[in-house]
């Protein structure tokens, strides 16, 4: 999904300056689908501006420069109905978690337990936020996204409590004899 209709999407939500929209990216509603770069974002709202797809009005903030706040019309609202009808591509799900956990072998036990240590930290700390994030959803599709969400990390969690095992005492490669 390109920049710009993850921009509409942020916008439909309520009007917001290009720093709020990437604070959804990072820690908000949208941190747990894409990320999105100042980079992208600011040019994208230009963009999407210059098409009226958006409305930004300048609110003046003593001695700093003016904050710009954008909002969708209703041509943005069809443009971003036209982009999520859409077929949508199949999901790309990226891990150094996993990538390190992939080389377990290759770590000492007490490396190895420490970093699932942190990923369960990690999954439970997402957990309470989605948990947290319950009472403030106000559509159903916000509903299942928030509890598809806790589904998943309840399956990390209980995949790493019933597989640690597997990479915590795993037989080295070192300590493996060659076959002749």
């Amino acid at each position: 999904m390109d920049v710009k209709t993850l921009c509409l999407g942020a916008l439909d939500l309520g009007d917001a300056t290009g720093y709020e929209i990437k604070k959804m990216f990072e820690t908000g509603i949208f941190s747990h689908f894409h990320e999105a770069s100042f980079g992208s974002i600011y040019p994208a709202l230009t963009r999407l501006t210059d098409e009226g797809l958006l409305t930004c009005k300048s609110q003046q903030q003593g001695g700093r420069p003016d904050k710009k706040i954008y909002s969708i019309t209703n041509e943005g609202r069809h443009e971003l109905e036209r982009a999520i009808e859409r077929p949508v591509s199949g999901d790309r799900f990226k891990s150094e978690f996993l990538f390190v956990m992939l080389f377990a072998d290759m770590l000492s036990p007490e490396h190895v337990t420490n970093l699932l240590e942190n990923r369960v930290r990690e999954v439970r700390g997402e957990l309470d936020e989605l948990q947290a994030e319950q009472d403030s959803c106000v559509n159903p599709g916000q509903e299942f996204v928030r509890r598809y969400g806790e589904a998943v990390m309840r399956a990390s969690l209980t995949f790493i409590n019933e597989n640690r095992h597997l990479v915590e005492n795993p037989v080295r490669k070192s300590e493996v004899a060659p076959v002749r």
